[in-house]
């Protein structure tokens, strides 16, 4: 059964993240990081150079997702989700440092899912194609790395009440297998 529109905030403990079921719908506040495929690339490049991420991702919250350009008198342009497996091959080395949350669309990898599963995280579920509504979530953002990338750089967003489903649990329930 889902919990309709339970409000959780970050960063996400392990008490939250053993609660939260699949199909749960839920209302998030908090800091959470954009990245898409290029910073997936470097973030990963990185780790494998110095051992360490070069943001703390430790119980984080990634967001797949590149922001248009920002309008005047806005925090943030359109901010939809983009395929989350695109970035199924990094996935789960980011999960290995620490990260506990991703928010994306559509199906995981089963590589994925019980990569999710052994590291206590969550796969949340953000509509596609309703990026300027999820834009009036987002109270700040911020480049703080790769900004060379653009619209792919990593992009500190700090959200209220961004309205997600959770895709695949951290037992490893998933939506789409149901």
């Amino acid at each position: 059964m889902s919990t309709s529109n339970r409000k959780i905030s970050t960063p996400l403990d392990e008490k939250t993240l053993k609660s939260l079921k699949a199909g749960d719908e839920v209302l998030l506040s908090g800091e959470i990081f954009t990245a898409r495929d290029q910073a997936h690339k470097r973030l990963v490049e990185t780790i494998a150079k110095s051992g360490k991420p070069p943001i703390d991702l430790k119980n984080k919250i990634i967001y797949y997702c590149g922001p248009t350009r920002t309008p005047g008198g806005r925090v943030i342009g359109s901010c939809g989700p983009t395929t989350s497996s695109r970035m199924d091959r990094f996935t789960p080395q980011l999960l290995q440092i620490g990260l506990k949350g991703i928010i994306g669309k559509g199906r995981r990898s089963d590589v994925v899912r019980r990569s999710i599963c052994k590291h206590g995280a969550v796969y949340f579920l953000a509509t596609g194609g309703a990026g300027a509504f999820l834009s009036r979530c987002v109270i700040s953002a911020k480049p703080i790395l790769f900004k060379e990338l653009g619209p792919e750089a990593v992009v500190r967003l700090v959200v209220k009440d961004f309205p997600l489903i959770v895709g695949i649990d951290s037992k490893g329930q998933d939506i789409f297998k149901r």
